[in-house]
């Protein structure tokens, strides 16, 4: 390569990342950019996705597959910053497992190893550790994977925020279940596998700072590796699967509509919601499609299997609650749409951020 064309290729990188830095119109990070909405995805697209672009890279799957030698891997990766660290139904260790063994089962891997990061904070409590990596070992055992590696930073009285952790995750791919938003068509049926927005609302009111109290309300945090298998082998038309985390159903609605250039319809009255919840949201105005969940998923299944896929994930303990909550349809392309219970119908967008920062 000759002078020349290395300047060149030097200008190109400068012209390439003086673009994306335009797209993010923030000249700072703000919370917005971490709570998986429009801000989140402008953030990934323009810095993170045009910096490590790649086809691995490129679907901005849960997990990315890989092929070594005859395997047929999948990794993911994924950071927890919850606050308060402990809540009703779980905290911050079981929470980091069950996160990354979601994302592994939502793209069809079957979990097996995952790592460990901890960022301590100085005047950490030894105890709240121990408590933390005694969940996370129930969790991993409860999941059937291991915990084979990690790393430990602490950093200065005031720099951190108590505890952070970085997980990531292993799994192998032992059938193509034929996964993708290609896949994705009219007639199709959208399914959740159970009541939704339990546990963002859990960790807000855990806060203590709205004087609200919904007596029972827990976490849904736990794995989903089995139901999710559960709902493979009874219904092969699974077109695609998504934990609904950062965001709530509605972002990955959004997520799917948009990806695969389809409408998506969805009933109101047929998303499950416990009454706490509802009432919690609309106290705070906050819509519970767009709270997350750490062991609920969506699936988009072959609409002919639609009633097949419901009946296995009502067979199992944690879709006891699946609901079918609506149909892909051709038009309007890219467009989730919302039939309310009044008879209307409304455009169910992604939001710019979370009105619930830092539950995960």
């Amino acid at each position: 390569m000759s002078t020349s064309e290395r300047e060149q290729q030097v200008l190109d990188r400068i012209e390439r990342a003086r673009r994306r830095r335009a797209q993010v119109k923030e000249e700072r990070i703000t919370l917005a950019h971490g709570a998986g909405g429009k801000a989140t995805k402008t953030l990934v697209d323009a810095i993170f996705l045009e910096a490590f672009r790649n086809p691995r890279l490129e679907p901005l799957g849960d997990a990315a597959e890989l092929e070594i030698g005859c395997s047929r891997l999948a990794l993911t990766t994924d950071s927890f910053v919850v606050t308060p660290l402990f809540f009703p139904g779980g905290d911050i260790g079981d929470l980091a497992v069950n996160g990354t063994v979601n994302d592994l089962a939502v793209s069809g891997a079957r979990p097996l190893y995952l790592t460990a990061g901890f960022i301590l904070e100085e005047g950490f409590p030894v105890a709240d550790l121990v408590r933390i990596t005694g969940s996370m070992r129930a969790a991993a055992d409860a999941a059937g994977v291991h915990i084979v590696t990690g790393d430990t930073k602490v950093v200065q009285r005031g720099k951190g925020d108590g505890c952070y952790l970085n997980t990531a995750g292993v799994g192998v791919v032992g059938h193509d279940w034929g996964l993708g938003m290609s896949g994705v068509r009219p007639g199709d049926a959208v399914l959740v596998s159970g009541p939704i927005g339990d546990h963002g609302v859990t960790i807000m009111l855990a806060r203590g700072d709205l004087g609200i109290e919904a007596e029972g309300l827990v976490s849904d945090t736990a794995p989903l590796h089995d139901v999710v298998h559960t709902l493979l082998l009874a219904a092969p038309g699974v077109r695609i699967m998504r934990d609904a985390t950062r965001g709530g159903v509605a972002t990955v609605l959004n997520e799917i509509a948009g990806s695969a250039g389809v409408a998506v319809v969805v009933d109101e009255d047929a998303v499950p919601v416990r009454p706490e919840v509802r009432g919690a949201g609309e106290l705070l105005g906050i819509d519970p499609l767009y709270v997350a969940c750490e062991g609920r998923f969506v699936a988009v299944v072959d609409g002919a299997q639609a009633d097949r896929a419901l009946e296995a994930l009502r067979g199992h303990p944690l879709g006891a609650q699946a609901s079918i909550i609506g149909r892909i349809a051709a038009d309007p392309s890219g467009l989730v749409l919302l039939r309310t219970a009044f008879g209307g119908t409304r455009i169910c967008d992604v939001l710019v951020g979370d009105p619930l920062p830092r539950i995960c």
